[in-house]
Order: structure tokens, then sequence, then C-alpha cells
């Protein structure tokens, strides 16, 4: 098999360029290694930057997100039993974001690309990125039963963090970040509609909650715990009334309770690797970086990957100059350190070490006060929250 540009993984990073590179008149070829019930099914992430939303539509993917997608103007801050709300228009210029589950995303993208886009191989495990630093890049794969080759000018890495494409960068040209949190999330799922219309911080002297949601119907709610809990030793009546201490308030807020029907626990870290390119292999997406949920910024940043990538090529397609694919790494680089910074950031300003001392507790309620007194202070909050402009 032969293609302009071969994609490995068939998340909503690699589905998504697809359709930009579809839309610009340039092959592709998309690889996933699992089927696509299993693609279709994986909870991820679920906030869409004001950016991400746009890419969306202005690829022809917006109409069922703009129909059951939930926008939200802000959020709110919980903290010393106070609520304090970020009001996202008023601090950004009218920008928001959408609650969109990175399940729809797919579904959407793939309806897409089956339709009327380049191929696109369910259950075509890719073996190994072969080639990588010459102009003929190479995929071998294997699909229903055997070993193929898929040739190709550039390669896309969008197959996450134990994918093979960050594996054909040469161990010597490599530069790794990384932090381990103490802690993780334990996330659920409850059929029950969201306590609030918009999600909810909590920082509380037990450790950070989050209350979010699916749709209006389905909660999603996230509750701090050690590193390495078992999600399976917490019941369902302990989870809600964890959640019900960490929301706390002096206005009674009531939680809504409901049946739980997922459990699982979320490791926190950090991750980005430099660089994000070699020769005509390119990383996008968890195969580059990883950052803690807290600030929701995984799945963006996997959209301004691509949406920088699917720019520079269709510049060099257009003008024959390679200078922004030249750049891809550096593009790249500098919105994912921002990233990497406010998700570090609210991590640090919502999560209670396990070794805390009252005074970094002192410390951290002295940061959120500051939020939410001074408007500048707030704005930045905002500015981040909604999202950083692509390159």
């Amino acid at each position: 098999m032969r293609t302009t540009v071969g994609i490995i993984g068939a998340g909503p990073a690699g589905l998504l360029l697809a359709r930009l590179l579809h839309n610009a008149g340039i092959d592709a070829v998309v690889l996933e290694s699992r089927d696509r019930s299993y693609v279709e099914r994986r909870q991820r992430a679920g906030i869409l930057e004001q950016g991400t939303a746009d890419v969306l539509r202005a690829a022809g993917a917006g109409e069922r997100m703009d129909r059951e997608g939930l926008r939200h103007d802000g959020i709110e801050l919980r903290f010393d039993r106070r609520r304090h709300r970020v009001d996202f228009p008023a601090l950004t210029g009218g920008r928001s974001v959408t609650v969109y589950a990175q399940t729809e995303v797919c579904k959407d993208l793939i309806a897409l690309q089956l339709q009327d886009g380049g191929p696109l191989l369910f259950e075509a495990e890719a073996l190994a990125v072969e080639d990588a630093g010459t102009d003929a890049p190479r995929i071998r794969f294997r699909h229903e039963g055997r070993e193929d080759v898929l040739e190709c000018a550039y390669v896309v890495g969008c197959d996450g963090f134990w994918g093979v494409a960050r594996k054909a960068i040469p161990a010597g040209l490599a530069r790794v970040f990384e932090r381990t949190y103490p802690f993780g999330w334990l996330g659920v799922l409850a059929d029950v509609p969201p306590s609030h219309d918009e999600l909810v911080y909590a920082r509380h002297d037990r450790g950070f909650a989050l209350l979010s949601m699916r749709s209006p119907a389905v909660s999603r709610l996230y509750l701090q715990v050690p590193d390495g809990t078992d999600a399976g030793t917490w019941s369902d009546e302990e989870i809600w009334d964890e959640l019900e201490r960490r929301f706390e308030t002096d206005d009674d807020w009531p939680l809504k309770r409901g049946p739980i029907t997922q459990k699982s626990v979320t490791p926190m870290r950090s991750y980005v690797h430099e660089p994000m390119r070699h020769g005509r292999l390119f990383l996008a997406g968890d195969a580059a970086h990883i950052v803690p949920p807290t600030g929701a910024k995984g799945l963006n940043l996997a959209v301004g990957d691509v949406v920088t990538f699917a720019r520079a090529l269709t510049h060099q397609q257009e003008t024959g100059s390679p200078e922004l694919l030249d750049a891809y790494s550096a593009t790249c680089l500098r919105r994912v350190w921002q990233a990497e910074r406010f998700s570090n950031d609210m991590t640090a300003l919502l999560h209670r070490a396990p070794a805390a001392t009252a005074f970094e507790d002192r410390l951290q309620l002295a940061r959120l006060e500051r939020i939410a007194s001074s408007r500048a202070a707030e704005t930045d909050l905002a500015e981040a929250y909604t999202g950083f402009p692509f390159g």
C-alpha cells in the first residue's frame, strides 16, 4: 500500500488529521489496532476548548456537537466552604468550552471518514515505523492475520504513550521530561443529572473533588485518592459520602445521588518528549506529551498538534516550502509547555499533597483567594482554560 500520510491511531487526533487532510486534498491511510466498537466506547476527555470546537466545525464534524454538546461559560471553584464562579466570556472576549465526550467526537469523525475519506483500517496493528529518517518511511503492520507495509511520504504517530511511533526516534536524539504525582483520581459515571450546570473544582482538606458531566442525565465525578488505589475497594455509598464532604458549602448546596455505573482510577503524571519530529515522522497527542487531567488539556493539545501538521503540510504542497514542517516540533512544544504549566498549576492549586503542612494549606487558600479577588489572576486562569492559540 502507498499513501502520502500514514496515520497510526484512530483516536480523535488521528481521525481529525485524516479529515483535515481529506479536506485539503491530501490522501492518507489510518491504521487502528482496535476494532471500531472499542474506539467508539473508549472513555476519555470530555472538555473541548473554544479552538477545538471551532476546528471540528470547520472540518465538517460539528453538527452533532452543536446539537448535543453542552456549552459552558464558566467553572466554579470551591474552597473553605465558599463558592466562586469564573466567567469565561467576560474575561476572554467571549470564549467558552463545550462538554462533548471524546467517544462522541470519534463517532462523528469515523462516520465522516468511512463516508468520504481515505482508508480507515480497524484491527490493523502497527508493528514498527521503519526508515523514519529518510524520504520514504514505512509502517509495518498486521491486518487480517497477515503482515503488510504502508509506504508513505510522511508518518504521523497518534498512537498514544505505548505506541510504536515514538520508539522510531533514536534514543540519542530524545530528551524526556516527566513528573509523577503521589495521587490519582477515582472517577465514576453515575446515572443522575449533574448537581450543577457547570464544572465544579473543589479544594478540601481531605483532597480534591471534581463535578463534571457527560450529558444532562449522566454525571462524571472524581475524587483525589492515594496513588495505587483500587477502585473496587470503594463502595458506592462511601464514594457519595466523600463527595458530599468535599463539595460542602456554607449555603447547604445539595449533591444529587444516583446509581454508579462505572469506577476507575486514573494515575496523574506529566510527560513531554522532545523533539516531536524525526525526519518524516511526526508525533502527536499522547505519543509526545501527557498532562494531568486537572486542566482538561490532553485532547485539546492533540488537536493543536494535528492542526499544526495539516497546516504545515498544506503549506508545503501549495508553496514547495518545508519551512512550517521544519518548525513543527518547536511550534507544538510552545503550546505544549504552556499547557503543562497550567495543568501543573491547577493540580498544585487544588490537590492536597500527602505530606502537606499547615503552611502549604494556607498558601493554597491564599492562591484561591487571589483568583477570587483579582480580575487579572482570574483572567489568566480563564484564558488558559478556554485554550491557547493553535500555532
